[in-house]
């Protein structure tokens, strides 16, 4: 909250006329508790279920606007744990394959050219 202005009582987000991207890494990353439930990822789900969190203080509404919300997660395994369709429905869910070194080789290759083609030229000036 402290990143973000507050635009009247209750409602906080980026300064006016900008929009704000939250990311959340790893959102499967969360140890499940005895009965499934794993509570940073309930959190959030309230707050796309409910459209606002509840203060601390004094247990008022808090509303985020101009905000998007943006997750990343590996497949289920090797301390990642699968994370319930509750959570999931409230996403566009994108899966690419791995890359072949191949290609992963291109991509870096070329990444690193137009860097390089970029620093020797401002070198130069």
């Amino acid at each position: 909250m402290a990143k973000m202005d507050r635009r009247k009582k209750g409602y906080f987000g980026p300064p006016p006329n900008k929009k704000a991207i939250i990311f959340i890494d790893d959102m499967n990353m969360p140890v499940r508790e005895i009965y499934g439930a794993q509570p940073p990822i309930e959190l959030l789900r309230q707050f796309f279920d409910h459209r606002h969190w509840y203060d601390l203080k004094d247990t008022s509404k808090i509303f985020l606007v101009d905000t998007q919300f943006m997750a990343a997660m590996g497949p289920p395994g090797g301390g990642r744990n699968p994370v319930t369709p509750r959570m999931l429905r409230h996403f566009s869910i994108l899966a690419i394959n791995p890359f072949s070194d191949d290609t992963m080789v291109r991509i870096f290759s070329s990444l690193m050219t137009i860097f390089l083609r970029v620093s020797f030229t401002k070198c130069l000036k």
